[in-house]
């Protein structure tokens, strides 16, 4: 068994970032300026946003916060959209979910300019990805593909169990998977709520995404000798012996599933480092006009 050590390659990635960007600036070019949209006041959208702003500072991005109280109407916010869509200045843009009931998230998303689209959720970025062309992918799904990448994880021929289908990480990951590359050219299948046999798929499996947001999910008994487990939840259980009184708990049995496995990512640590890191690689690619690949 070996750990998939999410922190090591997001540093790793950020120090890239970095060193791109210096020598970007050296050479008289403006630095990458990411801006976040915030409406009203979510607890885990102020640590995202406070994240990302740490990781824009270690890499040497402009960060911008946009707040809006939750009273602001959906007129209000398209047309601030809008203003930054028209912003030369302004290299990507990301919407913090969730928005206010009275407000559309699906509008806002589609009234982004899809090139500053840095998340990757605009309709005609997900519709590029599905394709095979050049987009803004899911920084989570994108940051498990870069993970199997920088470990040099065999992907090619392999069959592939996706748990979880929604459209931030599901459905983006299996479509990753089964394109053709490297990583990629994978069998896919994917399970959810419906599926009936998920354990009989799971153990066929050679490489498993969990994305359900259930605590402890995949069992040592549906996994095979020798798979590749990627957990991607993030769910936080009560945990009396920790000061906090809880802990983050991944969708994967991970000290029963680990010593099955050939590579596993621990929860934290391994794919939730990538997240924020990819949303800077994707604010460079748009700041070079560019998709990133």
């Amino acid at each position: 068994m070996q750990i998939i050590d999410g922190k090591l390659m997001a540093q790793r990635l950020k120090e890239e970032i970095a060193t791109e960007v210096s020598e970007m600036v050296q050479n008289g070019e403006r630095p990458p300026h990411l801006v976040a949209v915030i409406v009203g006041h979510d607890g885990g959208s102020e640590a995202y946003v406070a994240n990302k702003e740490k990781n824009c500072q270690a890499v040497g991005f402009k960060s911008t916060n946009l707040r809006f109280d939750d009273s602001i109407s959906e007129e209000e916010l398209l047309a601030e959209i809008d203003k930054l869509n028209k912003d030369p200045e302004v290299d990507g843009i990301i919407i913090q979910l969730p928005l206010p009931r009275h407000i559309d998230a699906q509008k806002v998303t589609e009234a982004l300019d899809y090139h500053k689209d840095v998340d990757g959720f605009h309709p005609i970025n997900v519709g590029r990805m599905a394709i095979g062309l050049p987009a803004f992918k899911p920084a989570t799904p994108s940051g498990i593909i870069e993970l199997l990448r920088r470990y040099e994880i065999p992907t090619k021929g392999k069959n592939a169990v996706v748990l979880g289908r929604s459209n931030i990480v599901g459905k983006p990951i299996a479509t990753m998977l089964m394109q053709k590359g490297t990583p990629g050219d994978c069998t896919v299948t994917v399970c959810h709520s419906a599926t009936a046999d998920i354990k009989e798929r799971c153990l066929q499996a050679d490489i498993i995404v969990a994305a359900l947001g259930v605590p402890g999910f995949v069992k040592e008994d549906m996994v095979k000798e020798g798979a590749v487990v990627i957990d991607v939840g993030t769910t936080r259980v009560p945990d009396p012996t920790r000061k906090s009184g809880s802990r983050l708990c991944g969708d994967v049995d991970f000290d029963n599933v680990k010593d099955k496995c050939a590579w596993i990512t621990p929860v934290p640590g391994g794919v939730g480092p990538m997240t924020n890191c990819i949303l800077m690689k994707n604010t460079l690619a748009a700041r070079r006009r560019q998709f990133p690949t």
